[in-house]
């Protein structure tokens, strides 16, 4: 690889992409803060270590929250991580509930998704190349890393719903009642702003991706309240302990060598 050799850097084959209230990388040793050059635009990560393992930091919404969610370079990140070697990602993110059972606090597998983004752009295969690719989503998210984060949850004790919907909007601006009351009858269970297309060009790009969905707060319609970021951010911080613990339990038992189908699915 181009970059590894002019850089030194070994072959990463685990990354984290921080969403909301997940900024810093400090769960990993001997952290290096570094640039990578893609077709995209220049990405920021970060370079660590964890049980010996490198594992690349991603800040999806740049440090201190600076990136709204429809402004994300989801292809530069991607493209990035695997430019890099990474095979597993684990990523986080903020959502609000449509669902009773899903309460504050409570972290959820995402195992589908439904996509009401409208402007970004969602894939690698554009078509410019001369050749038009189809991608198999009949399941979005890696299930081998999904089972390693039910068994985690398992063992620590924390509250996760092994499976659940994730509504993705465009953002910035929280939703509408009537929304979330078509998201619900649409079978959606929770409802966020960054995990599309994420998902999807981590697909494309053969990587195995799985999401750890930390509810906030409860979906317009259904909170007592108005929303509010200041709310996202403070549940954030409740669950940050359990979040940060659970990420570590996972990463300490994902094998960054093991394989599955996500990277056949890629082309098909």
């Amino acid at each position: 690889m181009r970059l590894e050799k002019e850089r030194g850097w070994m072959m990463a084959r685990l990354a984290l992409i921080g969403g909301t209230g997940v900024y810093d990388p400090d769960m990993l040793g001997g952290v290096k803060e570094e640039t990578v050059s893609t077709p995209y635009g220049v990405v920021d990560i970060f370079l660590g270590t964890f049980q010996g393992v490198e594992v690349i930091f991603m800040p999806g919404h740049g440090r201190g929250h600076t990136i709204p969610p429809h402004k994300i370079n989801y292809r530069g990140n991607i493209w990035a991580l695997k430019e890099l070697g990474v095979t597993k990602v684990v990523a986080t993110a903020a959502v609000g509930s449509m669902n009773d059972a899903m309460r504050p606090g409570h972290f959820v597998a995402v195992s589908q998704f439904i996509d009401f983004t409208k402007n970004r752009p969602f894939t690698f295969f554009d078509g410019e190349d001369g050749v038009v690719v189809h991608t198999d989503f009949t399941e979005p998210y890696c299930s081998s890393i999904r089972k390693v984060i039910q068994e985690a949850a398992a063992q620590l004790h924390i509250k996760l719903h092994p499976e659940g919907c994730y509504v993705c909007v465009e953002g910035p601006r929280f939703e509408t009642p009537a929304e979330i009351a078509a998201y619900r009858r649409l079978g959606g269970d929770i409802v966020g702003m960054t995990n599309v297309p994420e998902v999807v060009l981590a697909r494309e790009a053969g990587l195995c991706y799985a999401v750890v969905a930390t509810v906030t707060n409860l979906a317009a319609g259904i909170s007592p309240t108005p929303l509010s970021h200041v709310e996202v951010d403070e549940v954030m911080k409740q669950t940050s302990e359990n979040l940060r613990r659970l990420l570590m339990a996972v990463l300490s038992k994902l094998d960054p060598e093991g394989s599955c189908s996500c990277g056949a699915r890629a082309r098909e």
